[in-house]
């Protein structure tokens, strides 16, 4: 495993930090999490950049990696439904991410790697900021409203890079890779 893949790998062993940090109730405990989210989350530039510039990118950080992602992106959107986002914000984007996971696993089926495009990225850093901004939120450094608001450009660049993945559907299932 490349180290690239390695930092990936610990973003989703942040997870559980994260979930308890904002689940268990101490002092600062929001700043803990959304700290620990915040570094967990830089390693996914570190992770991407490191790949192409040691050329050591792999297929398993293809698809390990936009995992990573929304393994930590969710359970922390989850964490903060109560005392910041809306359940529904959140079930649409879960919503989301289930249905353009289910395209790249059929797509996985056929031998085709269906690499994250550039509105997924974004989507993901929409994603990640509104959470940054919730975690704040749910610590009281900043008003709930700035999460909310947040979430809902982080919802609507959710859906639009959802809408490219089905639009290019049908010609990366007409495509195969060599086996």
């Amino acid at each position: 495993m490349t180290l690239a893949d390695q930092l990936t790998v610990t973003r989703i062993a942040a997870v559980p930090v994260v979930i308890l940090f904002f689940a268990v109730d101490f002092p600062n405990h929001a700043y803990w999490g959304t700290g620990v989210f915040v570094l967990a989350m830089m390693t996914d530039q570190v992770d991407g950049w490191l790949a192409r510039r040691v050329h050591s990118e792999s297929d398993l950080g293809k698809i390990l990696d936009p995992v990573a992602d929304k393994v930590l992106v969710l359970a922390t959107m989850i964490v903060l439904i109560s005392p910041v986002f809306p359940g529904w914000m959140v079930a649409a984007i879960v919503a989301r991410e289930l249905l353009v996971s289910g395209l790249r696993l059929a797509a996985l089926e056929r031998g085709v790697v269906v690499s994250a495009r550039e509105l997924a990225k974004l989507k993901t850093w929409a994603q990640a900021v509104a959470c940054g901004l919730g975690g704040l939120a749910a610590g009281g450094a900043v008003g709930g409203d700035i999460g909310w608001w947040a979430l809902v450009v982080a919802l609507g660049v959710t859906w639009l890079s959802g809408l490219e993945y089905v639009r290019a559907a049908p010609s990366v299932f007409r495509r195969q890779q060599p086996a």
